[in-house]
């Protein structure tokens, strides 16, 4: 039982880390969204931030199908 019990936790642990992983790229493209609204590249701007947030949103889904992230 001890083994059944460390098997699924180590599972958990790597569905965890891969999901991460596979997200990783879209966090990668928010983080420099805001850096170039930080150094004033892209306009600050709620409304563009909300549609480049959707087209990224949807562009992982696309992406990655039922491994996406829900929110």
């Amino acid at each position: 039982m001890h083994n059944s019990h460390n098997l699924s936790a180590t599972a958990a642990s790597f569905n965890r880390t891969l999901a991460l992983l596979q997200g990783l790229p879209f966090d990668m493209a928010r983080e420099q969204y805001a850096k170039a609204v930080q150094v004033g590249l892209i306009e600050r701007s709620m409304l563009r931030w909300a549609k480049f947030e959707r087209q990224l949103d949807l562009l992982e889904k696309v992406t990655l199908g039922p491994w996406a992230r829900r929110v």
